[in-house]
């Protein structure tokens, strides 16, 4: 196909294979309607059969198409093409064209052996940064991991392959098929492990192993088979990062452990908590044994559910009489799982027994702190002194409670007390505000930083096409509808939307137009025209030009005219060129 130039939908030249995975064949391409290079991907065979999986996949790139992030490869288009097959008869051709991307795949970084801490964090960040537009924008990935990963040249973390999963996941009729066309169950969330619905937070788990293996050189689970390494997703304790890499800030551990773990719900709820978490931890102080001992069984150990699975399936063991038993006594995996069992329930009992403390014993003069929660600071101050306790007034931020109104104490309600002894007594001072930075002319990542040293987080990021400013400048800021400008004030914690500049600017066809209106509809789009004489042809006009859509800002565009002895100027009126300020 390639050695013949072939032209998908007579528009998109294929030209060199430059990669191939389970379900594609990636190659470099030549948009010949827009006079671009692209990347168009072509599915494989055995899924182009599959009518279902057509569809879902025309659909889910459709939707990966509106998301416009500098850290997901765009996906410009998808469609089908058909060709002829050994018989001949006629087979479909599925292909996208995505924006055409150099550089390496994460997976040949990881391959090289354990990645420095910061590196391996700024890799899982621009990751999770990908993550966090796409959830908001109801886009789950489903299949992240370090083979959907490219790192640019500049270092530039981009995300490819929105879509593909699902558009496989909701066409492949066994959970078996469905893990053969993805290639590996190693980045597998538990619950893709057994076919339950997942959402924003299988992502999450899977970048969580995409961390550890690039901080310690392989995934934390490996196995002979898919079906062997998808139990151990389920079931198996992973251990800490450190364990495998002691050389690891140890304050990692506590972050890969948390996104690991089985439940969902114990997991980060959001890319931007994950990402929060992950910044804190490279300058944040290392974990005890006891901190990582408590964290681990809070997210592995055995809960009285799993208990009560196991004790089930020993009675259905029991009760078995197709079964046939080598041994006189009982099974020696009975044993082990009753002595685990009996294990767990000492444990509780002895974390129960510590809790009561029934060593503690109250002094006779004993005060019990009243329950001035929802109280005016006045109203309290009467309250504690009249048990003789010292109140002490703690402003603190508070969404919920009214201004000027008692949140809670320090010590509790409840809790017995010395005479005299201070409380701290939090009032509400209201919802915690934040000042909006200058913003217009940094670049996105300077932004960043800047909303997030001003207590507010990033929102949407909002190409726009912009004649007079460079790529990645930040245009204007807004929160919901509302733009912002330097200094307004906002809740903590607001999300921003920014529009950025892409460095692009859209240039209409302009073949037919006379020199002079083409000139000038180039020259309003801050471009440099150049004309292009071509004395063998006596057309009217405009005849060809360089570059059509999307070109470069302060480009030189050539126009081709002709001058010929009979060529005469073209009547076409000048057209209204304007910059596009619409996300592409």
């Amino acid at each position: 196909m390639q050695d013949e130039k072939r032209v998908l939908n007579e528009r998109y030249r294929v030209d060199d294979l430059i990669g191939r995975g389970g379900m594609a064949s990636v190659y470099r391409g030549y948009d010949e309607k827009l006079g671009r290079e692209v990347a168009i991907k072509v599915l494989e065979k055995d899924l182009a059969s599959d009518s279902t999986f057509r569809t879902r996949f025309r659909l889910e790139a459709q939707a990966a198409s509106r998301m416009a992030h500098s850290s997901i490869v765009r996906v410009f288009d998808a469609g089908e093409d058909s060709e002829t097959d050994s018989v001949g008869g006629t087979r479909p051709v599925p292909f996208i064209v995505m924006e055409l991307v150099t550089g390496t795949l994460l997976k040949d970084i990881a391959a090289r052996g354990p990645v420095p801490p910061k590196e391996a964090v700024r890799y899982v960040d621009g990751i999770l940064e990908a993550l966090e537009y796409s959830h908001r924008a109801g886009v789950i990935h489903r299949d992240i991991k370090p083979g959907n990963v490219m790192v640019t040249d500049s270092g530039q973390v981009k995300v490819m392959d929105f879509g593909i999963a699902r558009a496989v996941s909701d066409s492949s009729s066994t959970v078996a098929q469905t893990t053969a066309i993805l290639g590996t169950a190693a980045y597998f969330s538990p619950e893709q492990a057994k076919g339950d619905p997942v959402d924003a937070r299988a992502d999450l788990y899977s970048a969580g192993i995409v961390l550890y293996e690039l901080l310690t050189g392989r995934p934390p689970f490996r196995g002979d088979s898919p079906v062997a390494v998808a139990y151990q997703h389920v079931s198996e304790t992973p251990a800490p990062p450190t364990a495998a890499n002691p050389a690891l800030p140890r304050s990692l551990d506590l972050v890969v452990l948390r996104a690991l773990a089985k439940d969902p719900e114990q997991r980060y709820p959001d890319a931007a908590r994950f990402r929060e978490a992950l910044d804190a931890a490279l300058d944040g102080p290392a974990p005890t044994k006891r901190q990582l001992d408590t964290l681990t069984n809070e997210l592995f150990g055995p809960s009285p559910r799993q208990a009560q699975e196991t004790a089930r399936t020993l009675e259905q063991l029991a009760s078995d009489t197709t079964m046939s038993r080598t041994q006189s006594g009982p099974p020696v995996v009975w044993i082990w799982s009753a002595v685990a069992l009996i294990a767990v329930l000492l444990i509780a009992l002895v974390f129960w027994v510590a809790r009561i403390q029934p060593w503690n014993i109250v002094p006779a003069d004993a005060r019990v702190v009243p329950d001035v929660a929802g109280m005016t600071w006045e109203r309290a101050v009467q309250e504690l002194e009249a048990d003789d306790l010292v109140p002490v007034r703690v402003d603190v931020p508070n969404a919920e409670v009214e201004e000027g109104v008692v949140v809670d104490t320090d010590p509790a309600d409840g809790v017995a007390v010395t005479p005299d002894q201070e409380i701290e007594v939090h009032v509400s001072e209201g919802p915690e505000v934040a000042s909006v930075p200058a913003l217009v002319g940094l670049t996105e990542s300077e932004a960043r930083a800047a909303l997030s040293d001003a207590g507010l987080a990033l929102g949407a990021i909002l190409p726009v096409d912009d004649a007079e400013s460079a790529e990645d400048t930040v245009l204007a800021a807004h929160a919901g509808t509302d733009e912002l400008d330097e200094g307004d004030e906002l809740p903590a914690g607001t999300a921003v939307d920014l529009e950025v500049a892409t460095g692009r600017v859209k240039l209409d066809d302009l073949t037919g137009f006379s020199l002079t209106a083409a000139q000038s509809a180039v020259e309003s789009l801050g471009l440099t025209p150049k004309v292009v004489e071509d004395p063998n042809c006596t057309q009217p006009g405009v005849i060809s030009q360089s570059a059509i859509g999307s070109v470069p800002i302060s480009s030189t565009i050539s126009l081709r005219v002709c001058t010929g002895e009979e060529a005469t100027p073209s009547p076409t009126p000048s057209p209204t060129t304007t910059v596009s300020t619409e996300a592409n």
